[in-house]
């Protein structure tokens, strides 16, 4: 009887240790705190203020002719999203002098060319506010 006790003593133990929460920074509760931070620094970027379409025109208007420029590979066009840094490797260049003139200003960013995308970057950190998809297609 004693043995039989003991056993269900360390079973019941053994459950509660499996039960446990882990440490912190360990488990999948570290993922959770992580976006939580992403989200709330996406929500404190700017937005570009402009549409798409808006952008797109401004090209043309400035002579930057439409299919002069290659898209971005679907892994690294992906990755080119709000709230994200810009992706490491990325062939990047600042928007036509042309075109900055009609685009709207915003303290602390710039606009960049990545592909055929117009894409809105916060300076010191590389972070990225807005992508404008298709504007040099």
């Amino acid at each position: 009887m004693p043995r039989s006790i003991m056993a269900v003593l360390v079973l019941a133990l053994a459950s509660t240790l499996a039960l446990a929460n882990p440490p912190e920074g360990k488990g999948k509760g570290k993922h959770k705190k992580q976006d939580a931070e992403d989200s709330t620094s996406a929500t404190s970027l700017v937005s570009a203020g402009i549409s798409a379409q808006i952008a797109r025109q401004y090209a043309l208007d400035a002579g930057i002719k439409s299919g002069g420029y290659k898209p971005l590979p679907p892994g690294i066009r992906k990755n080119l999203a709000r709230g994200k840094p810009l992706p490491p490797g990325i062939a990047k260049r600042s928007a036509p002098s042309a075109m900055l003139g009609q685009l709207p200003g915003h303290p602390g960013y710039e606009w960049q060319m990545a592909g055929t995308d117009l894409v809105l970057v916060q300076v010191g950190t590389a972070i990225v506010a807005d992508v404008l998809k298709d504007v040099f297609r």
